[in-house]
């Protein structure tokens, strides 16, 4: 038996209500932790790319979401605080060896995270579990990693960020930020948005496939994806909401605008105008 087929036998028994958290045995726990410890270790992770695409890997989904449906509730300390989880926090003794630093007061890392070499964990930052951060990777101030969120190497994540996790449905692929990124303070990506390498993105941007980008480089509007090498920032555009009698002086919708890292910068009536063509 490998590790996935234990965890698909056991997603199989929970799917069809032979197991719980409460007839959940040494054995059962046993897979779950040797899931998590791969998870940690890097073997195992959420999504890979595979012909250019990021997919989501069906199997780990699933061993995130048993460790919370065949675990109960414990009380636990950090510090001085009692807090109350199914998962205890990561073991960070690997991080020395690696030359990744974690500074105190506020940075959290849930089990079965990925923290990379030379990675930096600024306080206070969470990373939960199944996120994988790579190599020479900065989490800086008041960051929020989500469940399963993949993050490449040498990337740059400004303060007050936030990557969303996506667990379900498992079949979906998480957010990913490709090798060599830098996002600005207040960045939000969530939705499985991927962020292609080596892109920069300005500060209190929103990347959702929800929100168009209007990649100037290729004259395309695309959803759910940043191309590599592209210099992102929010504008607005006009709405069809504008159309109502309450919009006095028009509607705007949110939009991200990307243009090619080697481009100089467009001045506001020619962005207008490509914007409106």
């Amino acid at each position: 038996m490998t590790l996935e087929s234990d965890i698909h036998e056991l997603h199989r028994r929970y799917e069809n209500d032979d197991l719980d958290a409460d007839s959940a045995g040494s054995d059962e726990r046993d897979t779950l932790d040797a899931f998590l410890e791969a998870l940690e270790r890097g073997e195992v992770r959420a999504a890979e790319k595979r012909d250019g695409t990021w997919e989501a890997i069906s199997w780990v989904k699933e061993g995130i979401l048993l460790n919370f449906a065949l675990r109960d509730i414990q009380p636990r300390r950090y510090g001085d605080v009692t807090y109350h989880d199914v998962l205890p926090l990561r073991e960070n003794d690997d991080l020395l060896a690696k030359g990744t630093r974690n500074t105190p007061d506020g940075t959290v890392v849930r089990r079965g995270a990925y923290i990379g070499e030379d990675a930096i964990l600024m306080s206070p930052s969470f990373v939960n579990i199944g996120a994988y951060v790579g190599d020479g990777t900065l989490v800086d101030s008041s960051d929020t990693i989500g469940s399963a969120a993949q993050i490449g190497s040498d990337v740059k994540l400004g303060a007050n960020l936030v990557l969303g996790g996506v667990l379900e449905p498992i079949e979906n692929a998480p957010v990913v930020i490709e090798d060599g990124v830098a996002l600005g303070a207040g960045v939000r990506v969530t939705s499985g948005f991927v962020v292609g390498e080596n892109s920069i993105v300005g500060e209190n941007t929103l990347l959702t496939p929800r929100i168009p980008i209007y990649d100037l480089v290729e004259e395309e509007v695309i959803y759910g994806h940043l191309p590599p090498e592209r210099r992102a920032f929010t504008r607005f555009v006009e709405s069809s909401m504008g159309e109502h009698d309450l919009f006095e002086g028009g509607a705007y919708k949110p939009a991200v605008v990307a243009t090619d890292l080697e481009a100089s910068t467009l001045e506001n009536a020619q962005r207008e105008e490509v914007l409106r063509s």
